[in-house]
């Protein structure tokens, strides 16, 4: 920690037109060279700089592997933020940054407080702090987009967000984590990243969070859009964008500095003969709301839908309709009925309507009011 009359006087320098550059400390013991109001430390603090805070959740991109060559079977979340920051030097050519250790797990293990935890510490951190220029969220892959989604979600402050994670361990050859995050840093000071909501970045690519899946559980071209396409790219480590920022159709922006708890939603896999004890099971196991990843757009059986109708209106438990084809609408007319209010899920896969669905019940909407909120996500 830097003492009193050295923070003011660095405070002071910053205030000057002219830049001051305090580059990194050697001392291992102690590697940061200034601590802003808000107690984030930073190993530099270049005036002509923005400042960025990296907030690390562990994954693959923190991950370990005593071979060089294991893409599979590796420790996940087994490096500290820290870590991850002094491997890439080059961050601090483009962004002061202060890392923040949220967790160190893998995705699986990310739990709704977790993530309230982190949407809570952004605000603080960055969306309240006008030296902050965004965020970087470092995150295993396999649950990513439900993290960004929730983000998008919940951060609304304009500043951008950026979720970045690694298909391959810091440990493998040619690992794809330390590009991936000074891509992700790049993006988050870029000004034309503002207004966008959450994005991921990841393998030269800018995807909207709101749109973005993971599409292969092993390549490194894995998080697309489908049918929505990328907002943009990089290209030698400068971001371009197609488009001008705008808002997704049906987006809604949510505050949780006042939530604590995020109420429990099961995601229902429909198939062949699917048994209606699985529902009822969710229901007993204190489920208070439930997604169905339905066949095609959003179907089950006739049986299950009689189920589906009891819990409804026996329970009065919201069920949102998706589809386990993960791309393409789940409409309203393809799931309405006469005998119980049925919620389609729109363009939201079953991970991202679980997500929202979450919120809504965490703010205490009611049924009308849920199936109100996923109404703009569909077309029919």
């Amino acid at each position: 920690m830097l003492s009193l009359a050295t923070s003011l006087a660095v405070l002071a320098a910053l205030g000057n037109a002219s830049p001051i550059l305090q580059a990194r400390q050697s001392n291992e013991t102690n590697p940061f060279v200034f601590t802003n109001s808000n107690g984030l430390n930073f190993t530099q603090m270049n005036a002509s700089l923005p400042n960025v805070a990296i907030f690390a959740t562990g994954g693959t991109i923190a991950g370990s592997s005593s071979s060089s060559t294991a893409t599979a079977g590796y420790t996940a979340g087994a490096l500290g933020i820290m870590t991850l920051i002094n491997a890439v030097p080059e961050l601090l050519n483009v962004s002061n940054v202060a890392g923040i250790q949220i967790s160190n797990v893998g995705s699986e293990d990310v739990t709704s407080t977790i993530l309230l935890t982190l949407a809570k510490q952004i605000d603080k951190y960055v969306c309240k702090d006008p030296s902050m220029a965004g965020a970087v969220v470092t995150h295993g892959t396999d649950v990513l987009e439900e993290t960004a989604f929730f983000l998008d979600a919940t951060i609304n402050c304009g500043k951008p967000v950026v979720i970045v994670g690694a298909m391959r361990p810091a440990t493998a050859i040619s690992a794809d984590g330390p590009f991936n995050l000074l891509e992700a840093v790049t993006v988050a000071v870029d000004p034309a990243a503002k207004n966008r909501g959450a994005m991921v970045v990841m393998n030269d690519r800018i995807t909207s969070a709101y749109y973005v899946t993971k599409t292969n559980a092993n390549t490194m071209d894995t998080f697309k859009a489908p049918e929505m396409g990328h907002l943009g790219a990089l290209l030698s480590n400068t971001p371009y964008f197609y488009y001008p920022a705008v808002k997704p159709t049906g987006k809604r922006e949510y505050i949780v500095s006042n939530i604590t708890a995020i109420p429990r939603v099961d995601i229902l896999f429909a198939y062949e003969d699917m048994s209606n004890d699985t529902l009822y099971n969710a229901v007993a196991s204190g489920a208070k709301g439930i997604v169905i990843a339905g066949a095609g757009a959003g179907g089950v059986s006739t049986p299950f839908n009689a189920a589906m109708e009891d819990v409804i209106n026996t329970h009065n438990i919201p069920i949102v309709q998706s589809t386990r084809a993960m791309s393409g609408e789940v409409p309203t007319t393809g799931v309405a009925s006469d005998t119980a209010l049925h919620i389609a899920s729109g363009y939201l896969n079953p991970m991202k309507s679980r997500i929202l669905l979450g919120l809504l019940l965490a703010h205490g909407k009611n049924m009308n009011e849920i199936a109100e909120a996923f109404a703009p996500s569909t077309v029919a």
